[in-house]
């Protein structure tokens, strides 16, 4: 494959190449999605290609779910049962909805707002009396899931 040279008829790979034809490259850069993580966390980085374990991901990175909910819609019924005590998950709540740190503030204008180093998601959700009910979920260099929820 032009990444070794034949000898006695068997390839010897350059650095950094492997396979009977040298074709199979082992950098993972090609792999290493947007959050920094190979693949994603959802597959395995071969011949720098992902092949994706979950098979709900796809893409070069494992990235891309056509089905997958937004973030505000995967997380709105764990924080209406944390925030509101009600909703589907209520009498699940502190099995299902312990995964992420949870803050109340008086206002939407004291929900964080964009430019903070953290990936932040604004939500706007409707609850089981079709109300609406406002939250932002962010996520920080430590994998840590923080929600601020307007009372």
């Amino acid at each position: 494959a032009g990444n070794g040279i034949c000898k006695c008829r068997v390839c010897e790979c350059f650095p950094n190449f492997t396979g009977s034809a040298c074709d199979c490259s082992l950098d993972t850069s090609p792999c290493v999605a947007s959050n920094g993580q190979v693949c994603n966390g959802r597959g395995t980085c071969e011949c720098g290609t992902c092949n994706c374990t979950d098979p709900k991901f796809q893409g070069p990175t494992c990235e891309m779910c056509q089905t997958c909910l937004g973030v505000c819609a995967e997380h709105k019924d764990c924080v209406q049962c944390r925030a509101f005590e009600k909703g589907e998950k209520k009498e699940r709540c502190s099995q299902e909805c312990m995964h992420f740190n949870m803050t109340r503030v008086e206002s939407r204008d004291k929900l964080p707002q964009p430019g903070q180093p953290d990936p932040l998601s604004h939500c706007k959700e409707k609850d089981v009396d079709d109300c609406w009910f406002y939250f932002t979920y962010s996520v920080n260099s430590n994998g840590e899931a923080n929600v601020h929820v307007v009372e």
